[in-house]
């Protein structure tokens, strides 16, 4: 199995916000924004593994800036590493300013996938090479995340969670 690039994951998504999609106040539903983040991820995911990838988890959403009614959402996604079926998929959320045309970061997210066949069960997933700096850095950073996770939900025992200790000692 051939270790793949996070580039060669990477998924694109622009839209623009709709009366529909947007609150009282006009700005974009959160859920709106899950959704549309969902759907890159998942292609990301399925660039990766090459296989059906269902979402496992939604690890972390930052809604830090509102996206407003008429604006230009893009959503870039990309796998940031792979472990034995899963995939940690980064999201970056671009607002373009209508005027002049610059992006600014609204909002971030950290989805799992698991790669399946048709019948469900999980295959196995290629390698990720990061090559750039924040590339290395969500790579490093993704099996930390993961352990916390597991801790959390009870599937480790604190004396497995390596990475998370290292970060202590």
């Amino acid at each position: 199995m051939t270790a793949k690039t996070p580039a060669e994951s990477l998924t694109v998504l622009t839209d623009l916000v709709l009366p529909s999609e947007t609150n009282h106040i006009h700005n974009l539903f959160g859920g709106e924004l899950l959704s549309r983040m969902d759907r890159a991820a998942s292609i990301s995911a399925q660039r990766h593994s090459r296989n059906i990838a269902v979402t496992a988890s939604v690890n972390h959403v930052a809604f830090t800036k509102a996206i407003l009614l008429g604006s230009v959402v893009t959503i870039e996604a990309k796998v940031s590493r792979a472990f034995n079926s899963s995939m940690e998929v980064y999201i970056d959320v671009w607002v373009e300013d209508r005027e002049s045309g610059i992006k600014s970061k609204a909002n971030e997210a950290i989805y799992t996938f698991v790669a399946v066949n048709e019948t469900g069960k999980p295959v196995i997933v290629p390698p990720i090479i990061p090559e750039t700096d924040i590339e290395k850095e969500r790579y490093d950073g993704a099996l930390r995340r993961k352990q916390l996770s597991l801790l959390l939900a009870g599937k480790i025992k604190p004396s497995e969670a390596t990475e998370l200790r290292a970060l202590f000692v």
